[in-house]
């Protein structure tokens, strides 16, 4: 038979992994590395097995994704990778113009919920390019959203004319509770044929964060060397992200899931099926 094909993340958040994949590939999988909105596509067009999703993915395809067990990219308070840059202090946004990158689909929908919940307020949201450098390509916009690698630059490259906001840490203020950012999927019916072959790639990929973490110097100072960084900034960014998946992390997910069907982000309230090899999924 065929192996399976699994996608990865090949940004920051998902560098202890990375190390694993680069020190100690596996031969029980093809490996694809793309961007988060490619992995998203991919596996919802059936042409990748297992990978990791945008959470919000996983609650638009709930009726043939399976999560699997124990993994996610998660924070509990500051994520310091999506970043919401103002032109002016965030309780004042109303119906105000805010930019959106392209990159991200859980950030959208993340950030809708707190402008909507938290400051009741209807923004208009429109997709464009925006950088570091030109945080508002539409002049008319008073806010725009950064995820990843830009939002981690923007963190620390600030503007004193400007306000910076960490998503992360206004979910935690607002809600109390962790933000579960990414999850890891498997395509229903592989998971029903192949549950043995499942189960063995969710513990290399369990078990190759384990790794990658506890090898997080050498990790970062071999895999991030391109980074516009300095190691203590990738060691602190490192320690903020975890990948758990448990209670605290599913009842999250709940509520993200919650707020966003309130809103008519998603068509339907998810259910959490999680994969487990020895009942019949």
């Amino acid at each position: 038979m065929l192996k399976p094909n699994v996608g990865h993340i090949n940004y920051l958040n998902c560098l202890p992994l990375t190390y694993t994949f680069t020190k100690n590939p596996s031969d029980k999988f093809n490996l694809f590395k793309d961007v988060p909105a490619n992995l998203n596509q991919a596996i919802t067009q059936d042409k990748l097995d297992i990978s990791p999703v945008s959470s919000i993915i996983y609650a638009r395809n709930f009726d043939k994704l399976m999560i699997l067990p124990d993994i996610s990219i998660m924070a509990d308070g500051p994520v310091q990778s999506i970043i919401l840059v103002s032109k002016k202090p965030i309780h004042e946004i109303t119906t105000d113009k805010i930019l959106l990158t392209s990159q991200s689909a859980t950030s959208h929908c993340l950030l809708k919920i707190i402008m909507n919940k938290r400051y009741h307020a209807t923004p208009d949201y429109s997709i464009a390019k925006v950088s570091p450098q030109n945080p508002f390509s539409d002049e008319n916009a008073t806010a725009s959203l950064f995820i990843g690698d830009d939002a981690l630059f923007l963190k620390y490259h600030q503007d004193k004319n400007l306000y910076y906001y960490d998503i992360g840490q206004q979910w935690k203020e607002f809600t109390n509770l962790c933000m579960v950012y990414a999850v890891w999927v498997v395509r229903k019916d592989f998971a029903q044929e192949n549950p043995q072959k499942t189960s063995i790639i969710q513990q290399y990929i369990k078990n190759g964060f384990a790794n990658g973490f506890a090898n997080l110097h050498q990790a970062i100072k071999e895999i991030a060397t391109d980074k516009p960084f300095s190691f203590t900034q990738l060691d602190e960014y490192l320690h903020i992200i975890q990948w758990k998946l448990q209670e605290e992390q599913l009842k999250a997910l709940s509520l993200f899931y919650q707020y966003a069907f309130e809103l008519n982000l998603i068509d339907a309230l998810p259910q959490l099926n999680i994969f487990n090899p020895n009942t019949k999924n």
